[in-house]
């Protein structure tokens, strides 16, 4: 991205850290809201140090931040269910009487053979507290049902966003099996059923690069109605490295029908040779690959923004939920960079979103662009340190209910903390 457009407009916005003390704390997530719908307290988690190697015994604290109680920490539990890219995916249950929370949790498993993840139903207001028997990935808005996949997969083909386990992964895994895959759960109950296997997914629009993969799915998030949901199915035969990892962008209905293909970024990959060296990939070569597909997010019921190839060209596109649907760039020739991207909650107009690390000065970018005027704004410049792949901070930016105040995760003043910036006078006074 050219800074130095005329396009880009530098921005100071007040900004404050949230917590008190010494210990560090983060969220997680661009496509989950830290901000309760009406109390003034916004979620995070706590450890007592920026960075760790974890393990099935590093224990996080899991509460809230109370926006009147001078920002302070109020723990309301712990887990070892965690990482560092998207926490224990804690998250609001809004349809539930707006007092109830959920995150993930480890729980004993008879026979210990590998280890059982779960989820915890907390009331905020009673301190009651309910489990399910299996782990969530995302709420749908309704709160009825949430989706979920096996984390244990996940630890295997994407670490970062996998849970630890003793020992290391699992070998066992079947590439690509028929009772695994996309999972529905049932709130209330806690009863959970397969909405899509593996098996199915490399049945449908088959491409021979999926014949020889291990199979996986990530990004799972459920449009504003709860009536669809949206996910990336990935696959690749060298998990070690990222740039290996083939891509696709595939939506379905809440009950499992009507799946739809919107794109494939599925290419050749001279990386599988036998010469090439994994190491040799940097931190983030694989965030900044011409062929990534990542970090979707609904826009509406109807349409998704995801960075991502389409027509011969990366960009951030909009797509039209629908087979066949229109493919619109977004922001063409300004926002250039992947980043984790969302629409304000109240006002469309406003997509925030952030940037890599620059390689030269190790800044991230933080940005609001203007869809009307296409215009963005910079409203920050944070600085991060020299973290390993499964444990370095992405902003993360994530809108308030109110589309005027954003909260980020960062390192930049050597303690992973998260902030909060006041952004009303761009979005207030420019829509006026």
């Amino acid at each position: 991205m050219d800074f130095t457009s005329h396009k880009v407009i530098k921005k100071t916005c007040p900004i404050r850290v949230l917590g008190i003390g010494e210990k560090h704390h983060f969220f997680g997530y661009y496509n989950k809201t830290p901000w309760h719908q009406s109390m003034p307290y916004v979620l995070g988690n706590e450890y007592d140090r920026m960075d760790v190697d974890l393990h099935p015994d590093v224990v996080a604290n899991v509460g809230y931040f109370d926006v009147n109680d001078a920002d302070r920490f109020h723990k309301i539990g712990d887990t070892t269910t965690w990482n560092w890219q998207m926490g224990c995916q804690l998250q609001w249950l809004d349809g539930m009487a707006g007092n109830k929370l959920i995150f993930n949790i480890r729980q004993p498993k008879p026979c210990g053979s590998y280890p059982s993840f779960g989820a915890r139903i907390c009331d905020i207001v009673t301190g009651e507290t309910r489990d399910l028997d299996d782990p969530v990935y995302s709420v749908a808005p309704n709160s009825v049902y949430a989706v979920t996949v096996d984390y244990r997969r996940l630890y295997i083909t994407h670490e970062t966003i996998g849970y630890s386990e003793a020992g290391g992964g699992a070998t066992d895994l079947p590439l690509c099996p028929v009772d695994d895959g996309l999972r529905r759960i049932d709130l209330a109950s806690g009863e959970s059923r397969l909405l899509v296997s593996y098996d199915a997914l490399k049945a449908f629009h088959h491409v021979d690069s999926m014949d020889k993969a291990i199979h996986w799915i990530s990004h799972a998030e459920i449009n504003p109605s709860s009536s669809r949901i949206l996910f990336l199915h990935r696959w690749t035969e060298r998990v070690e490295d990222e740039t290996c990892f083939l891509h696709r962008l595939i939506t379905i209905g809440a009950d499992g029908s009507d799946m739809r293909l919107l794109e494939c970024s599925d290419h050749p990959l001279p990386q599988l040779s036998d010469n090439f060296d994994p190491n040799a990939v940097g931190t983030y070569d694989y965030e900044k690959s011409e062929y990534q597909i990542s970090h979707p997010f609904w826009k509406d019921d109807q349409s998704i923004i995801v960075w991502g190839p389409h027509a011969g060209a990366i960009h951030y596109h909009l797509y039209q939920d629908a087979d066949g649907g229109a493919v619109e760039i977004v922001g063409e020739g300004l926002l250039t960079e992947n980043g984790h991207m969302s629409y304000s909650p109240v006002n469309q107009r406003w997509l925030l979103t952030d940037t890599y690390p620059d390689s030269e000065t190790s800044i991230r970018k933080l940005l609001i662009y203007d869809t009307q005027e296409d215009v963005a704004y910079d409203i920050g410049d944070f600085y991060t340190s020299d973290l390993k792949k499964v444990s370095r901070c992405d902003l993360h930016p994530r809108w308030d209910r109110t589309g005027t105040q954003v909260c980020i995760d960062s390192v930049h003043e050597n303690m992973r903390q998260m902030y909060v910036l006041d952004v009303s006078e761009i979005v207030n006074e420019r829509a006026a």
